[in-house]
């Protein structure tokens, strides 16, 4: 397959495949605006992409009869499957389902879509249209990167609201954005679901773990899901993704290289090797406030007569805030500075609370959930979250993000990270005092 080059439409040979998506509808609206923009535009559709709309419109719209069967023995007279295949200039399937990139990825030939798929030197370009949770499959990523292997160029998926009731990624762009892409030159075409392509990313997650004795700790309730849940989300987005991880009982997500801490110390330490080299900066571990001041060499034992024992604790540093201060120097002495992403767990004043710790650990965004409501929070697959970032010269934003699964609260508190971190590298403003960012509208 060649590449597509940056040319009109007008003229041009284009077969779009329609598969078997609720986004299929928007196909209607496709093949009209390529009609409008001169191309030539043949239709092709799985047998389940005509559950969702029938043959009879996308013929009225393209004036061209509608191919459904590799078996019609009329067209295939003519081996019909291969004249389409050497007749497209371009093949555009939208939308590609999870299941149609898996075939197409590993060279199924078992409907007419994916036979002239197969068949043609067209150009070829899909737009991906499926669940949020369905386009973050490790699978379906690494179909992507297959077909892209093969030549498959991937226009898509945005970001949003789906009709499952997920937000997340894996909307079918809009027609009118896959117009303007199949017209643009591929390079200056990213992607959703790549925006965070070339970007590294560390995150930091779970509790720590204060020796007391060799038996015994200090620690409490994070599981881990959400920091595992923001990194799973970045490297979904294309970024180099660092995990510090204290400890948890959770899989490593794909594609992320994770670092494993057991102290508040150590995490500390693990955070300053990599955030000189980190764009994007969020430390959602649940960090011990102290530490025992001596750990006991041997097991502590409970002495007779004595009902109390006195620990002698000593703060431990706050990462998030040295994390903050050390970006800060380094901006004013040239370099990058990662932007810097704070977490908040609260049991009362969550918006006080993180306004607070907003401006006195001189993070540029803020994450605060209140973690006294029942089945959000530790341990929790839900979560609910106030969001707060800079603004130059004025209040900090805010968003209310309300009660979702984590992985879905993820992918907006990665949204909102990315425009904070764009905005600060990219508008020429000073560390730690982004411009204004837009105001995002709850999910």
């Amino acid at each position: 397959m060649s590449q597509l080059a940056a040319a009109p439409l007008t003229g041009k040979r284009i077969l779009l495949g329609i598969s078997a998506g609720i986004a299929a509808y928007k196909s209607a609206l496709l093949a009209r605006l390529l009609k409008k923009a001169g191309a030539e535009v043949r239709v092709v559709m799985t047998e389940g992409a005509q559950a969702f709309i029938t043959p009879l419109t996308l013929q009225a719209l393209t004036g061209e009869s509608v191919r459904t069967s590799l078996l019609d023995p009329e067209a295939e007279a003519g081996m019909g499957h291969i004249e389409l295949a050497r007749w497209a200039e371009l093949v555009l399937i939208a939308p590609a389902t999870a299941d149609l990139m898996a075939r197409l990825a590993h060279g199924h030939a078992d409907d007419l879509l994916t036979t002239l798929c197969l068949a043609t030197d067209a150009d070829c370009v899909m737009a991906p249209a499926m669940n949020q949770a369905m386009w973050g499959h490790p699978a379906t990523h690494d179909n992507a990167r297959r077909l892209e292997g093969y030549g498959w160029r991937l226009l898509g998926p945005d970001s949003g609201d789906q009709a499952c009731g997920d937000v997340g990624a894996g909307r079918m762009l809009e027609p009118e954005a896959i117009v303007a892409g199949l017209s643009t030159a591929p390079e200056a075409t990213p992607t959703v679901a790549d925006d965070a392509r070339g970007l590294s990313v560390t995150v930091t997650a779970g509790p720590t773990r204060e020796a007391l004795d060799p038996v015994r700790y200090l620690s409490n309730h994070s599981s881990g899901k959400m920091g595992y849940a923001l990194a799973a989300a970045a490297a979904a987005r294309g970024a180099r993704v660092r995990l510090i991880s204290g400890p948890v009982a959770l899989a490593t997500p794909p594609g992320v290289e994770r670092i494993d801490v057991t102290s508040a110390l150590e995490m500390l330490e693990a955070a300053r090797q990599v955030a000189g080299d980190s764009d994007i900066f969020i430390g959602c571990a649940a960090v011990a406030d102290y530490r025992a001041e001596r750990i006991a060499e041997h097991k502590l034992k409970k002495s007779t007569g004595e009902d109390t024992m006195t620990l002698k604790l000593v703060k431990n540093p706050d990462i998030i805030a040295t994390i903050a201060e050390d970006a800060a120097k380094s901006a004013a002495a040239g370099p990058r500075r990662p932007y810097v992403v704070g977490f908040a767990a609260e049991t009362c004043d969550l918006e006080a609370q993180a306004r607070d710790k907003l401006e006195r650990k001189r993070l540029d965004m803020i994450v605060a959930n209140d973690v006294s409501q029942a089945g959000l929070g530790f341990g929790a697959d839900d979560n609910a979250a106030l969001l707060l970032w800079r603004r130059a010269a004025s209040e900090p934003a805010r968003s209310e993000l309300p009660a979702q699964r984590k992985a879905r609260l993820a992918e907006a508190v990665i949204d909102q990270a990315l425009r904070g971190y764009r905005a600060t590298h990219f508008d020429g403003t000073s560390a730690g005092m982004p411009p204004a960012a837009p105001q995002q509208d709850s999910p």
